[in-house]
């Protein structure tokens, strides 16, 4: 099925995007949303644009560190519910769970508290989905805990990297 276009709103906020070449090493191409994120109405659309397709399905959103974030932070605010920070190995006091996975460029582990009752329904979002191990993690993790993820919503979805078989189904505002 053919994606709908872009409203002008969500083509001028994807215009914000900036790639960096060679960050955070050489042969990486970063997409910066800094850009979009200081701009009011470029965050607003794009939040409504994450959360469009799930409302309704969730109780709180989880965010993965750092930038999904700040998505996510917007989103739980805007459907007056919850937030849920999936972080880096080391940065929560008392993780309940971890999983490692694998980067374009290496290797991580996210934690996260198990401070909600099992089968709370979770909206994962993230910035980027490039090859996908972030937000497999992320998922593997709320699952783990005993949680439903109600969906998987991206801002940036970088084709042909294999992101999406890893992931599965999810929403993606824009594509490279």
């Amino acid at each position: 099925m053919p994606e709908a276009p872009l409203s002008p709103a969500l083509t001028r906020a994807a215009s914000l995007i900036r790639e960096i070449p060679d960050y955070p090493e050489p042969g990486i191409l970063f997409r910066d949303i800094t850009p979009l994120l200081a701009d009011a109405e470029a965050l607003r659309v794009t939040t409504e644009a994450l959360m469009e397709p799930f409302l309704g399905t969730f109780d709180v959103v989880a965010g993965i560190e750092a930038r999904g974030f700040i998505l996510a932070g917007a989103a739980a605010i805007s459907a007056g519910v919850g937030l849920v920070p999936i972080r880096k190995a080391g940065k929560l006091p008392r993780p309940a769970a971890s999983v490692e996975y694998a980067l374009e460029y290496g290797t991580a582990t996210i934690e996260m508290h198990d401070d909600l009752p099992r089968g709370t329904r979770m909206l994962l979002i993230d910035d980027v989905l490039a090859t996908g191990g972030t937000l497999a993690a992320g998922r593997h993790l709320v699952e783990t805990l005993g949680h439903t993820v109600a969906g998987v919503s991206v801002l940036f979805e970088i084709e042909g990297l294999g992101g999406r078989e890893i992931v599965g189904d999810l929403h993606t505002v824009f594509h490279s």
